[in-house]
């Protein structure tokens, strides 16, 4: 009995090798979208977009640190003159501001007779020059017209000095053994005191407005020429 056993030839196994060698025709299969997904190229998109805003932002910032800007104007900057400190009222001390003026009264043979107020060191003609003058064909007299004023004293002008009311101070010279009161002296009663002259006493005049007044004897002293041995001669003559 014969068996029907059909075996692969030598020409069957050489055909089959060939076909096996033969490049495929067939499309490759398309890649999964988690491929796509995990791509380097859109990283490295958004990595460029990230630094081409980050370079506008810095760009806007450079612009807006340089932008013009408009320069102050000179008015402003100029500081205040000293003429206008000066003139301003804050600027004067309160006491200074007080000391500043003067009140006479002047009267007799003037045009106006009357209190007048006139800036601190005035001389008598200008007190005179602020109640209007000295009548025409009048005359002064021996009135010194170069001394200082003292507030609250009285100019007589071409008449004797009006009698003094009773229990106020006598500004005439004092009698025998009277001490002479250094804030109403004038220049002529302090003329007259011994070693005194002109200039000493419009120097004593000078104190006395500057500093508001003598408040003690002792305070003679502070004034230029005056030294130990004149104040020594002057204390007894002399009072406040």
């Amino acid at each position: 009995m014969k068996t029907n056993d059909h075996r692969p030839t030598a020409p069957d196994r050489l055909h089959a090798l060939v076909e096996g060698l033969r490049p495929s025709s067939a499309p490759p299969p398309e890649a999964p979208a988690a491929h796509l997904r995990a791509s380097p190229e859109r990283p490295n998109t958004r990595v460029l977009i990230l630094i081409g805003l980050i370079a506008a932002l810095v760009a806007g910032a450079y612009l807006w640190a340089a932008r013009p800007r408009p320069a102050a104007s000179p008015e402003r900057m100029a500081p205040a003159s000293p003429a206008s400190l000066a003139a301003t009222p804050s600027a004067m001390p309160a006491s200074a501001s007080a000391m500043a003026r003067v009140t006479v009264h002047v009267l007799g043979k003037v045009e106006r007779p009357g209190v007048v107020t006139l800036p601190s060191g005035a001389r008598v003609a200008e007190a005179i020059e602020a109640a209007g003058g000295v009548r025409r064909g009048a005359a002064t007299g021996t009135l010194n017209l170069a001394r200082r004023v003292v507030d609250g004293e009285q100019i007589p002008v071409g008449i004797r000095p009006p009698p003094q009311a009773p229990g106020t101070a006598a500004p005439a010279s004092p009698g025998p053994g009277a001490p002479l009161d250094l804030n109403t002296a004038t220049a002529e009663q302090l003329d007259g005191l011994p070693g005194v002259g002109p200039v000493l006493a419009e120097r004593i005049l000078g104190y006395r407005t500057q500093h508001g007044g003598f408040r003690s004897v002792d305070q003679l002293q502070e004034v230029n020429g005056i030294g130990a041995r004149r104040y020594a001669d002057l204390k007894p003559m002399v009072r406040v």
